[in-house]
C-alpha cells in the first residue's frame, strides 16, 4: 500500500519539481504537451486496452471538448457569465461524454472490426461537419480565444506558460487518478472480462453492450478533458484536433507504451511527444522515424516499452538480469550502426526530393558532402548491411540467453535451485 501511494506522491512532486528545473518556453511547452498526450492515451486506453475496443475515432471526443472549451472561455471573455478557468477542462469533459453517449451506444453494439470501421466512419462524418458548421468550428481557421479572464479560483492569471503547466497538471494528477482507480471497480474489471472473452462474460449477469458503452463514454470523458487542456494550453482549436491524424497519433502512443499495462500509454506519450517536438526542428523526415519506430514495436515488441520492462522485472529482482546486459549491448551497437546507415538514406532522399537546391552540399552530424554523389550512398548501404549482419547473431544470442534465464526461474519458483 504504501508502495502504491509512494508511486502517486512521487510523480506529483517531479510535475512540480519540473518546470523548475527545466525553465525554458519551448521545454514548458513540451511538459505541457506531454501531460495533456497522457491524458489523451489513458483514454484511448480505457477502450483499446482495458475494453479490447480497436479505435480510429477517438479524436472526435479529444477535438469536441476542445471546442466546446474554447467556446466556453469566448463566452466568459464576452461577459456572458462568470466562469474560472480552472474548471473549463470540465466543460470540455462533458461535452466529450455527452457526445459519447450517442454514438458509443451505437458503435459498442458491435466489436471487434465492425467497431473499428464504424469508428473510421464518425471521423470522416465530423470532419465533414467543419465545413458545414463553421460558426461552431470555425472553419479551416479554427476558433480562438484569450485564456486570461477576469476571475479565477486560484487567484491565477495563466498569463505565463508555467501557470497553465501547474493546471494541466493538476488535471493530469486528477484524471490519471480516476482513470486508475476505474481499473479497480466492477466495470473496469468486467471491461477487461468482455475484452478477453466476450462470449462467456454474460453468464455472470452482465450486459456486454452496457459494459462497452459505459467504457465507452467514460473514455470520451477523459478526451474531452484533455481537449479541454489543449485549448487552453495554445488558445486556439482547429479541425485537426478531430481529424484522422489525432486518432492515429493516439493510437500509436497507446501501442509503443502498451496497451496491456496502465501505465504503457504513459510512456508511449511521452515519447511519442519528445519525438514529435523535437524531430520536427531537427529533420523533415520526423514522420518517417515515427512511423519505422511503430513496425518495430509491433513486429518484435508487441506488448510495447512497458511489456518489455514488465518481462525483465522477474530478472532484475532475482539479480540475473546483468547477465543479459552484454548482449544487449552488442544488440544496441548493431542496431545503432544499421540505423545511422537508413538514417543517411532517408536524409539524403528528403534533401534531393525537397530542397530548394538539390544540387548543393547537405550537412549530416557536422560532415557536408554533396547528396548526388555516390560515397554517401555507398556508406549508407555498407552500414545498413553491417548492422544488419552484426544483429543476427546478436538476437539469436538474445534468445539463447533469454531461454536459459528463464528455465532458471521456473526452477528457482519449483524450489529447485537456490
Amino acid at each position: 500500500m504504501t508502495k502504491r501511494y509512494g508511486v502517486w506522491v512521487g510523480a506529483s512532486l517531479l510535475l512540480v519539481i519540473l518546470p523548475q528545473l527545466f525553465g525554458s518556453g519551448f521545454a514548458i511547452t513540451m511538459m505541457s504537451e506531454m501531460c495533456i498526450a497522457i491524458i489523451f492515451a489513458l483514454s484511448y486506453n480505457m477502450l483499446l486496452g482495458q475494453g479490447g475496443m480497436l479505435s480510429f475515432g477517438h479524436a472526435v471526443f479529444y477535438g469536441f471538448g476542445g471546442f466546446m472549451a474554447i467556446h466556453t472561455v469566448k463566452l466568459v471573455n464576452d461577459g456572458a457569465f462568470v466562469f474560472p478557468l480552472e474548471l473549463i477542462p470540465l466543460i470540455g469533459g462533458i461535452a466529450g461524454l455527452v457526445l459519447a453517449i450517442p454514438l458509443g451506444y451505437i458503435s459498442t453494439k458491435k466489436a471487434g472490426t465492425t467497431f473499428a470501421l464504424i469508428s473510421l466512419g464518425l471521423v470522416e462524418l465530423v470532419v465533414a461537419c467543419v465545413l458545414l458548421f463553421p460558426s461552431f468550428f470555425g472553419g479551416e481557421e479554427g476558433v480562438s480565444a484569450n485564456r486570461v479572464l477576469d476571475w479565477s479560483i486560484t487567484g491565477a492569471r495563466f498569463g505565463k506558460g508555467i501557470e497553465v503547466f501547474y493546471l494541466i497538471a493538476f488535471w493530469l494528477v486528477v484524471s490519471t487518478a480516476l482513470m486508475y482507480l476505474l481499473t479497480q471497480t466492477p466495470l473496469g474489471r468486467m471491461a477487461n472480462a468482455v475484452r478477453d472473452n466476450p462470449e462467456r462474460a454474460p453468464f455472470v449477469g452482465y450486459d456486454i453492450h452496457l459494459v462497452r458503452f459505459f467504457q465507452f463514454t467514460l473514455s470520451g470523458f477523459f478526451a474531452g478533458i484533455a481537449g479541454g487542456l489543449l485549448a487552453i494550453n495554445y488558445e486556439i482549436v482547429n479541425s485537426e484536433m478531430i481529424g484522422a491524424i489525432a486518432s492515429g497519433n493516439v493510437l500509436l502512443m497507446a501501442f509503443i507504451g502498451g496497451v496491456g499495462f496502465f501505465f504503457g500509454p504513459i510512456l508511449g506519450a511521452i515519447l511519442f511527444t519528445f519525438l514529435h517536438l523535437t524531430l520536427v526542428n531537427i529533420t523533415q523526415g520526423g514522420q518517417i522515424y515515427l512511423g519505422a519506430l511503430f513496425i518495430v514495436i509491433i513486429l518484435w515488441a508487441p506488448t510495447g516499452i512497458a511489456g518489455i520492462i514488465m518481462a525483465h522485472k522477474s530478472l532484475w529482482l532475482a539479480g540475473k538480469f546483468k547477465r543479459l546486459v552484454p548482449t544487449y549491448l552488442m544488440a544496441l551497437g548493431a542496431g545503432l550502426v544499421a540505423f545511422f546507415g537508413a538514417l543517411i538514406m532517408v536524409e539524403i532522399n528528403y534533401h534531393l526530393s525537397l530542397s530548394i537546391e538539390p544540387d548543393s552540399p547537405m550537412q549530416l552530424f557536422g560532415v557536408e558532402f554533396q547528396a548526388n554523389s555516390w560515397p554517401p550512398w555507398v556508406i549508407a548501404i555498407v552500414l545498413l548491411g553491417v548492422g544488419y549482419f552484426m544483429l543476427r547473431p546478436v538476437i539469436k544470442k538474445i534468445n539463447f540467453k533469454w531461454g536459459q534465464l528463464t528455465q532458471e526461474m521456473q526452477k528457482m519458483e519449483k524450489g529447485e535451485i537456490a
